[in-house]
């Protein structure tokens, strides 16, 4: 055989055509990202995120501290404050979740973040003041240290996690009085 010569393929048409469209698949998985290494990718995005939330829910209450520093009744020195108050606490003891959370249970843990931390707010600022110690100053440090130390521990488990975040099914009809059926 000489370097002129043609050699046959050695794929048949439906061969080469298999291989196109297998090839042409892989790429649009690769472009939509649901190929083996997107989920991983967006898997460690995901566990990224979810530290950053832990992070930032625990450094909120050492902001709102740093914030009562501002002089002057300014706004950016009760804002921090009054959020913190009503959703660091909650928001620490509720959203480290394993896993994540389906629509019903971000819904319950969203409901449930203000009441829990507002009432942890008044059973540190009840103790304090049985013991005669209030102050600002020391009612933010309590609930900055336990919202610091809670942001690292697993969340509480939500009611609605347990059931599958309220699967919703279609209620059966049950036939009406008149019919024969």
């Amino acid at each position: 055989m000489t370097d002129h010569e043609a050699t046959e393929p050695t794929n048949t048409t439906a061969e080469a055509y298999r291989a196109d469209r297998a090839n042409h698949a892989d790429r649009a998985d690769q472009s939509k990202g649901t190929g083996i290494a997107s989920t991983h990718l967006r898997a460690r995005r995901v566990l990224r995120v979810r530290r950053v939330r832990r992070v930032l829910v625990a450094v909120s209450g050492w902001l709102a501290l740093a914030a009562t520093t501002v002089p002057g009744p300014a706004p950016l020195r009760w804002i921090p404050v009054l959020l913190f108050v009503l959703f660091g606490p909650g928001c620490a003891a509720l959203y480290p979740q394993p896993g994540a959370l389906a629509a019903g249970a971000r819904l319950e843990a969203v409901a449930l973040a203000a009441p829990i931390s507002l009432s942890l707010g008044v059973l540190t600022a009840t103790s304090l003041f049985l013991v005669k110690g209030f102050s600002m100053t020391v009612f933010l440090v309590s609930l900055a240290g336990f919202t610091t130390i809670t942001a690292a521990l697993p969340g509480l488990p939500l009611p609605a996690a347990r059931r599958g975040a309220l699967e919703r099914t279609k209620p059966k009809r049950r036939p009406s009085a008149g019919s024969t059926t």
